[in-house]
């Protein structure tokens, strides 16, 4: 069955292991299947919801773009653009925004995250950017998204707004409505430091996650000083209950190796942490430095990098212009 992916990753810069597990792994999956076509964006618009260096999103964006094609995504097979570059995107959210209901955007449990306590000094950007995250996935007539736990509710989001505009104007089926993709044989990757808090770039400590630009010698580092627990490695599933730590390195294992996590705690069952942590930092290092070498090499060319956005953002423009035109004259305009 044909799918047309659309996905996006934040130019926040320093992504890691959680980035790459948790999508960029699953985006050259999903482009190596000769059943998909697939655009991924890099969404600088949706990172300036929160206050940027400018210099630093420059950077951050090639540094994006440079970590797809490390990891394996191939511009000539897929599309890669920023989407500040298509202004298809930033008018379609105006128009969705005026179909979208207050009341659907303040169920959005990630605002009140992101916001805090003070959401009155949240920018209105941050609040309503999931009708933006809408109007990039059906600008492109996507079939499916693929969506981490964070994300399943705005994509319920961008379905909704899809069915109330084609009710609205009496076009059905105008904006397709997308299919979740929900990858499996993979964990949540939590942080080196403390197994109940979400691998971040934000967190304070270098040591709570593998960055795709780290070397061998910083992996062996980070895995050496990596959280654990006294007790040896459980021999069921059931034994990892109340043992974070342990669960979030063999599930990090698990994930590099594809496998189920049963699998994992069959290999290294009633082992060692010293003796498992060998073996994960030779699957990491294995699977890290050649990306890390690639991406630094890659940001010694930025008039490449430069070219791969502007063609997929000129490739990607001639998708979303032909919807939104088509979307105006629907409108009335």
């Amino acid at each position: 069955m044909f799918k047309k992916i659309f996905s996006g990753v934040q130019p926040t810069g320093n992504l890691h292991l959680g980035n790459y597990l948790g999508a960029i792994k699953n985006f050259v999956e999903l482009q190596n299947d000769k059943g998909n076509e697939c655009i991924f964006c890099v969404v600088d618009l949706h990172a300036i919801t929160v206050k940027q260096d400018p210099k630093e999103l420059k950077k951050n964006i090639r540094e994006t773009t440079a970590t797809f094609i490390a990891c394996g995504i191939d511009p000539t097979q897929s599309i890669i653009f920023n989407q500040s570059m298509v202004p298809a995107h930033s008018e379609a959210a105006w128009i969705l925004s005026c179909v979208s209901r207050i009341g659907w955007l303040n169920r959005m449990t990630q605002f009140k995250e992101k916001a805090g306590k003070d959401k009155e000094k949240a920018s209105i950007g941050l609040y309503s950017y999931p009708v933006l995250m809408a109007a990039d996935i059906l600008l492109y007539d996507a079939t499916h998204v693929p969506v981490g736990d964070d994300q399943k509710q705005h994509l319920e989001l961008c379905r909704d707004i899809a069915q109330k505009f084609n009710n609205d104007f009496n076009v059905k089926d105008f904006l397709k409505v997308p299919e979740p993709m929900i990858q499996k044989k993979f964990s949540r990757i939590m942080s080196l430091k403390d197994g109940i808090k979400k691998m971040s770039k934000s967190d304070p400590s270098d040591l709570s996650r593998v960055n795709l630009t780290d070397n061998k010698e910083e992996i062996l580092n980070k895995i050496k000083k990596a959280k654990t627990d006294p007790l040896p490695l459980p021999e069921e599933l059931k034994n990892l209950t109340e043992r974070p730590e342990a669960e979030n390195l063999l599930g990090i294992y698990s994930s590099l190796k594809s496998q189920d996590l049963e699998n994992s705690i069959n290999e290294f069952s009633g082992k060692n942490f010293s003796e498992f942590k060998k073996r994960l930092s030779e699957a990491l290092i294995d699977k890290i430095e050649p990306i890390s070498k690639e991406i630094k090499k890659l940001l010694g060319d930025e008039k490449y990098l430069d070219s791969i956005l502007l063609d997929g953002s000129n490739k990607a423009d001639k998708i979303a212009s032909k919807k939104i035109k088509e979307m105006k004259e629907l409108v009335g305009f």
